[in-house]
């Protein structure tokens, strides 16, 4: 049973004006997310799902599911704010989407076999696509144990500004025992560095494992999932900017021992519009790929 990939873009618009993900980075105005289907369908993916909001389905549908129809299966879900369990209503005035493991629990109806996680507008590179794709395939029939790309902190800085990053701890079979968000990490006279809370220069080792929300999981996550939303809702319903992140049920399931979560090294180098001023590097990134072999000169 071939894995499926979940793509999350339900955020389409909301950040950087339009939707961004349609932004054309490719040669031939390829967008970052088509960089990842292909990447996904070479690595061993059998079915795309993505997950966006309603009111984009036509434009998406036309602009981007009509490109890969004849290459690989695609469903789609939406996530609404107000898509909550049983006995639960969406508070007045709450505007945010719940996060993205609220989004991540949209597919549970049509996934059920081993899946991976990935944000649209991520470019994520070939290796890891290839890597999470094998031990995917090898999880079918499995439960609660999960994986996640871990890339090298060095492979996924901006030119542009400093950046936050999930820097992932492991233990000595490479399993994740947790993950901690730094903010403001940069690469200052050679070496990368972050503030700690206690206003201390930290340096990361070039290797550091950092997590770029590229997970792998099985349908009994879902399950999981399902039953923390509720104690999340109970404790913060009413706090209009809470979101249920993936990291915060992963850590969840971690630290209850109730699942586990294999740290995958990647040599991808991983890479993103997170400023403005990044766009042109992305796209001399991409081109330098296309150069090299590594992609085609025209996608699909």
């Amino acid at each position: 049973m071939k894995p499926t990939l979940f793509v999350l873009a339900a955020g389409m618009g909301s950040r950087y004006g339009g939707l961004k993900q349609l932004d054309g980075l490719g040669p031939n105005g390829e967008t970052i997310m088509d960089y990842s289907i292909f990447d996904a369908i070479r690595g061993g993916f059998g079915k795309i799902v993505f997950v966006i909001r309603e009111i984009f389905e036509k434009d998406f549908r036309e602009k981007i599911i009509s490109k890969y129809e004849n290459h690989i299966p695609v469903e789609v879900v939406f996530q609404d704010i107000h898509n909550l369990p049983e006995g639960f209503t969406c508070p007045e005035g709450r505007e945010k989407p719940w996060g993205t493991n609220h989004a991540v629990l949209m597919g549970k109806d049509v996934i059920k076999e081993p899946f991976a996680v990935i944000n649209a507008d991520d470019f994520y590179g070939r290796d890891s696509f290839a890597v999470l794709g094998k031990v995917l395939t090898d999880m079918a029939g499995k439960q609660n144990d999960y994986c996640m790309v871990g890339y090298r902190v060095g492979n996924t800085l901006s030119e542009s500004g400093s950046v936050a990053r999930g820097v992932c701890k492991t233990n000595e079979e490479g399993y994740l025992t947790g993950v901690v968000e730094r903010t403001a990490i940069e690469r200052i006279n050679g070496d990368i560095q972050f503030t700690d809370e206690n206003g201390q220069q930290v340096i990361l080792d070039e290797n550091t494992p950092v997590s770029m929300n590229m997970w792998g999981f099985t349908p009994d996550y879902f399950d999981y999932s399902e039953a923390f939303f509720k104690k999340f809702l109970q404790e913060n319903i009413n706090n209009l900017k809470s979101e249920y992140f993936i990291p915060l049920m992963v850590n969840e399931l971690i630290t209850s021992g109730t699942a586990r979560v294999k740290v995958l090294d990647t040599t991808s180098k991983w890479f993103g519009v997170t400023y403005a001023d990044d766009r042109q590097g992305v796209v001399d990134k991409i081109q330098a790929l296309v150069d090299a072999g590594e992609y085609p000169d025209k996608l699909f």
